[in-house]
């Protein structure tokens, strides 16, 4: 009895000693996280915090036709696009380019990114660098090339007249659809990426679990091995999207000029007109529709989750 007495205060003590140490070990890894954290924060904030601070500040500036900014607080460089039918048809061309690309994007490079999602191969890692390999290659020099084949005596329109199925050479250039042709081809790699990575989910015991069950093949793709890919999917295209509506060299060069979105109208308000200001409006009004997409994306991530 008097060894238990004596044995109990030392166990508690031994118990707070060891919590104690547990708090202190706690705090020391907190620290060093933070400490850890504190670089790319501070790099972060300097790299995009200050100059999207310095983007919006300047939107609200007025901009004069000889080039000259007036430090200013007005809403004239937001009212002039959101009450200009021009600009209204800008904003909703760069839109609806960023789905159709987005779109085109996701079904081409599904059956590519499931195949090298699922392959056993011993030359899987090969296969993923052929389908990446475009990466390498400057989106200039393949826009040049675009620019080619889809020109008016480019590789397209002449074997199409060779086999006789048209009369006329096809526009391809110039326009929104050799644009979407373009980006859809520099961005598939992305989008193969993003959708390797978002197929986790998949599993063949699940597929085999529905074939055995009576479900045929058309059945199990579209009742599992499709839901189950979705989170991927979606990743793929608020990713290509993103990078589409954001873009300016393949619609500067494929569109000829004629394609006006908003990453080329930016372009030419800060480097034509110098009016910075008004391109930092746009680029602001650039940014809502990422962050549109954004929540878009969110809900239906978390409706599929759910």
């Amino acid at each position: 009895m008097t060894v238990t007495q004596t044995e109990a205060p030392a166990a508690r003590r031994a118990g707070a000693a060891e919590g104690e140490l547990e708090k202190s070990t706690g705090r020391r890894n907190r620290r060093t996280y933070l400490a850890l954290l504190i670089p790319g924060v501070l790099g972060l904030v300097v790299s995009f915090v200050f100059p999207l601070a310095y983007m919006v500040r300047m939107s609200f500036n007025r901009g004069a036709p000889d080039g000259v900014i007036e430090e200013t607080f007005t809403l004239d460089t937001y009212i002039q696009p959101l009450t200009d039918p021009y600009y209204w048809r800008v904003t909703l061309d760069t839109f609806q380019m960023g789905v159709t690309v987005g779109l085109l994007c996701v079904l081409v490079s599904y059956p590519v990114a499931l195949f090298l999602a699922r392959s056993t191969s011993k030359y899987r890692g090969l296969l993923i660098a052929v389908a990446i390999a475009p990466l390498l290659t400057s989106a200039v020099v393949r826009t040049y090339g675009w620019m080619v084949i889809l020109g008016t005596n480019g590789l397209v329109n002449s074997t199409l007249e060779g086999m006789g199925l048209i009369d006329t050479p096809l526009k391809l250039t110039n326009n929104m659809t050799g644009v979407i042709i373009g980006l859809v081809e520099i961005f598939m790699p992305y989008a193969i990426l993003a959708m390797i990575s978002g197929f986790g989910r998949l599993s063949p015991q699940l597929e085999e679990a529905a074939g055995s069950l009576g479900a045929s093949k058309l059945q199990v793709f579209t009742r599992v091995t499709l839901p189950l890919s979705l989170p991927g999917i979606l990743t793929a295209f608020l990713l290509v999207f993103v990078l589409s509506i954001s873009t300016f060299i393949t619609p500067r060069l494929l569109g000829g000029g004629s394609v006006q979105v908003l990453a080329t109208e930016i372009y030419d308000q800060t480097t034509g007109l110098l009016n910075w200001p008004f391109a930092a409006a746009l680029s602001v009004i650039l940014l809502v529709l990422f962050g549109l997409i954004i929540a878009v994306y969110q809900r239906l991530t978390k409706k599929i989750g759910g």
